[in-house]
């Protein structure tokens, strides 16, 4: 694929990633594709055959683009820290109502049982738990958290912030009880002093 090609090809991502995160994965069309693209519709269906195809290429740009989290942690951080920095991220993206693509994602995987390795949402959840799970443990080990079990631990918050990212596309919760919510789940994994 050429640049004028490739360039072409991430506009109508860019295009699309901006209409699902509005509209969701169900209501939005190829002609709404179409239009903001401002391009043929032969222009748009040259790159993508169906809406279901082009939401896939827009959620595996996204996941490929997604910030490295490693990269923001200082080298002298405790498990703690770690832990505060992943707490933190996952805030934001449960808070995060600008141009956020969750609803869609969820919508996507209500209409489409993707299984195994191709379900990116299972993935992401599954590397955050075995990330969780290890800082947690490096913790425990270093006696900066409770001697817990790390993995269930790290699937109690794992689903924590699931439960507050739908409920934050769906009850518009605030952001002090996201705080209480995850705080209280902390309370039982970092040791006090």
């Amino acid at each position: 694929m050429g640049e004028k090609s490739a360039n072409k090809r991430l506009m109508i991502l860019e295009k699309a990633r901006d209409i699902f995160s509005k509209q969701g994965y169900s209501r939005t069309t190829m002609n709404d594709v179409v239009s903001a693209c401002e391009i043929s519709r032969g222009g748009v269906y040259l790159y993508f055959d169906n809406i279901k195809d082009l939401f896939e290429a827009v959620m595996n740009y996204e996941y490929d683009n997604q910030e490295d989290l490693s990269e923001k942690i200082p080298e002298d951080a405790s498990f703690a820290d770690v832990l505060a920095l992943i707490v933190k991220e996952k805030k934001k993206e449960i808070l995060g109502k600008k141009n956020n693509l969750s609803t869609a994602i969820y919508e996507y995987y209500f209409e489409n049982k993707i299984a195994g390795k191709k379900n990116l949402l299972k993935n992401d959840f599954d590397s955050t738990l075995y990330v969780l799970e290890q800082v947690i443990q490096g913790g425990i080990d270093a006696g900066e958290f409770y001697d817990i079990d790390a993995h269930r631990a790290a699937s109690n918050l794992m689903y924590v912030f699931e439960g507050l990212k739908i409920s934050a596309r769906t009850r518009n919760i605030s952001e002090s009880v996201v705080d209480e919510e995850i705080m209280y789940v902390m309370q039982g994994i970092i040791a006090e002093d």
